[in-house]
């Protein structure tokens, strides 16, 4: 007999929620087979078999678990012979149908008589419905539980303020469209507009180096590495995966970064190592229709970008009135170590940025 305990899954992950089984009790397992999906509050886990046998299931889903925890057992021993399934005996055939009576004319007048129907009871009252079926209870996943934390501590711990802006698209958007044919040819993936955010961010810490700090107890940390956080929203809830070292990569490295984080979210397969250790983080809300916003920093972080949806509206360009597509931008940051002036300075370099984005890739 095999137990089947919860491995170790990283530095500070101590346990987390079983989400799902993906055998049932009683199934035949193999070695390797992955048995259960764990849930933590960074990463979601997966738990394979290290034997063959068939399975005993001791944790459900939805249950509490930590690092060693026994949750099921495996009988080993080789698969079970399939019965082959006796064959269904054959249909008799259908019986003739039995001679019709001979009918007999009748010349008796038959009266019926009908009673006079009961009136109809009164119908019963409707019980008020349930409380409990009008509702649904469902426990909180680790992640959705560190992700509630990690707001309510920033939210009490920061003096979180946003600046806001806006920044004209029309050059960014032409020079994407005129790109994006040889860069897709040459590197396999499309240039999108977060790389160009990046980029922007990147340059604009640079510009204005006390955003890039951190609070540790009553000292501030100042960083000098460029490791930058993308907010993803997954049906598990939002995370953050961070791109390591931002200055160094170039815009194909950078789409091909998020393109590989977006499939390890979507299949589960992300590290607690890969959400950890940014200094900045970007959120784009434009990618569900959002006009404005003002995000939430993520400790112990002290300010994030966030981007909303391009829209066509007139804005006065050389004393005329003109349609461009233009996106809102806001800042939010710890108002504790960023000054007004440093937050606003840093805001309109990403503005310039995005509106000039040809400086970016020559390095002007």
């Amino acid at each position: 007999m095999s137990d089947i305990k919860i491995p170790a899954l990283g530095e500070s992950v101590t346990g987390g929620q079983i989400a799902k089984w993906h055998f049932k009790n009683g199934d035949f397992v193999k070695v390797g087979d992955i048995l259960l999906t764990l849930e933590t509050d960074k990463v979601a886990a997966e738990v394979t078999a290290e034997a063959s046998g068939t399975l005993s299931i001791a944790k459900q889903p939805g249950d509490d678990v930590v690092i060693g925890d026994v949750v099921g057992q495996i009988a080993e021993g080789a698969a079970p012979a399939v019965e082959k399934a006796p064959e269904a005996p054959k249909p008799a055939p259908a019986a003739a149908p039995a001679p019709k009576a001979e009918e007999k004319p009748t010349n008796i007048t038959e009266f019926k008589v009908v009673p006079k129907p009961e009136p109809a009871p009164e119908p019963a009252a409707k019980p008020a419905p349930s409380p409990e079926g009008r509702i649904t209870r469902k426990k909180m996943t680790p992640l959705r539980k560190k992700i509630a934390d990690q707001l309510v501590t920033a939210q009490k711990t920061a003096a979180i303020l946003t600046t806001f802006n806006e920044c004209d698209m029309s050059n960014v958007m032409a020079l994407r469209s005129k790109l994006q044919d040889a860069f897709v040819a040459k590197n396999g993936v499309k240039l999108g507009f977060m790389s160009f955010f990046i980029k922007a961010v990147v340059e604009s810490l640079k510009a204005v180096p006390q955003i890039n700090v951190r609070v540790e107890g009553d000292e501030i940390v100042h960083q000098h590495y460029y490791d930058i956080g993308v907010a993803v929203g997954t049906e598990r809830g939002l995370i953050v995966p961070v791109l390591r070292d931002a200055d160094q990569k170039s815009f194909a490295e950078l789409e091909q970064d998020i393109l590989g984080y977006a499939k390890k979210a979507k299949d589960g397969k992300l590290q607690v190592s890969d959400l950890t250790g940014g200094v900045f983080t970007i959120s784009n809300g434009g990618v569900y229709g959002s006009l404005l916003s003002t995000p939430i920093i993520n400790p112990p972080q002290s300010a994030i970008l966030g981007m909303h949806s391009i829209q066509q509206r007139p804005v006065a360009v050389d004393g005329q009135v003109v349609i461009r597509p233009m996106m809102n931008l806001a800042l939010s940051y710890d108002h504790r170590v960023v000054d007004g002036k440093e937050a606003v300075t840093f805001l309109i370099r990403v503005k310039d940025c995005i509106e000039n984005p040809a400086r970016m890739l020559v390095g002007a």
